[in-house]
């Protein structure tokens, strides 16, 4: 809705991964480095963890963009809280192979002569699993046997394992040693840092041909790092309804008064408001006393001291109004795009 204001070719910040929006970070650059090591050695397991939202699956997108150069066979894998037998068959079906009844054996058979027939024509066979650590360690202890499929002391079989920091614990179990043994390259990904937050801003908005409208002040992107920790799905998140929220009071400048407000209205979606509805009074405008949820009472001002603290009280009560009600024309605009999109579904 926002772009035709702002005059992008499309949405700069959505969610689904793309890898035209791809941003090498330090940190996804190193990522993308090892990953490519992986596919030189071709052998061997590359273990790659992070957070949730720090872009496992972009750096798999961006990944998959470059296989043919490696002359690979790949299948992608996203796991669930599956038994080793019934990580085989997810393992088969990723390849397109058969496998509904088949017993255990007949399941490796087939993969291994996949693999072999992948070797003769010069190609080799890669199985990316993502959100791993949701693998109990004898279900990745299964995925380690395929590593044994050899011809000749080639393997024909590889790994990649992408998923969150719990993996990393998994991996440290007594059981994996026979799996790390088979790790050649491991890397954490770390959230952007402020410098790297501004850049992936501007980076995503320039690939819908942002032309300097929405205009940033300075500070906003320091903000904006504060309140997403610098993780990429909470700064696209976060982004999509600055823009919005730009849209709708229809400013071309963004501020850190619109990054505050916009943070504000986030907290409270998710249930992490302060105070049951009652009229909260910023404690940078009502002072010391203003941390509790009492609405703004009327006074006799009696000299000019008492007189300025009225008018100051009034202030914040009308602030607060105001703010309240552009929270209501948000909450109905956003309301009425989400009816607009089930009337195009008729």
């Amino acid at each position: 809705m926002y772009e035709a204001f702002y005059c992008l070719s499309g949405k700069p910040f959505q969610l689904t991964p793309d890898h035209r929006f791809f941003f090498d970070s330090r940190v996804h650059h190193r990522a993308l480095a090892y990953l490519r090591y992986g596919l030189e050695q071709g052998e061997g397991f590359v273990v790659i963890t992070g957070g949730i939202g720090t872009g496992k699956t972009m750096l798999l997108r961006a990944l998959f963009g470059e296989l043919d150069a490696y002359q690979v066979m790949a299948a992608q894998l996203v796991t669930t809280q599956v038994e080793p037998e019934d990580v085989l068959r997810m393992v088969c079906a990723s390849f397109g192979l058969a496998h509904e009844g088949f017993n255990k054996a007949t399941l490796l058979d087939n993969l291994e002569q996949v693999a072999r027939a992948r070797f003769a024509e010069g190609r080799r066979v890669l199985l990316v699993v993502d959100e791993a650590q949701n693998l109990p360690a004898r279900s990745l202890e299964e995925l380690r046997m395929l590593a044994n499929f050899q011809i000749d002391g080639h393997s024909l079989f590889q790994n990649f394992l992408l998923g969150q920091d719990s993996l990393r614990q998994t991996l440290q179990l007594p059981s994996m040693e026979q799996l790390r043994q088979r790790i050649i390259a491991a890397y954490h990904l770390d959230p952007l840092s402020g410098e790297e937050t501004q850049a992936y801003i501007e980076f995503r908005l320039n690939c819908v041909g942002w032309s300097g409208k929405p205009t940033f002040a300075a500070a906003v992107f320091a903000l904006i790092h504060a309140e997403t920790d610098g993780v990429p799905r909470r700064i696209n998140t976060f982004c999509d309804r600055l823009l919005l929220y730009g849209f709708i009071e229809n400013k071309l400048e963004l501020t850190t008064d619109d990054v505050r407000v916009v943070a504000d209205e986030l907290r409270q979606e998710v249930g992490r408001s302060v105070g049951g509805g009652s009229l909260c009074v910023d404690t940078a405008l009502a002072g010391p006393e203003s941390g509790r949820n009492v609405p703004a009472q009327p006074r006799e001002p009696d000299d000019l001291s008492a007189r300025l603290l009225a008018l100051e009280e009034e202030v914040v009560r009308i602030r607060a109004i105001v703010t309240r009600e552009r929270k209501l024309l948000r909450k109905a605009v956003l309301l009425q795009l989400d009816l607009d999109a089930y009337d195009d579904l008729d």
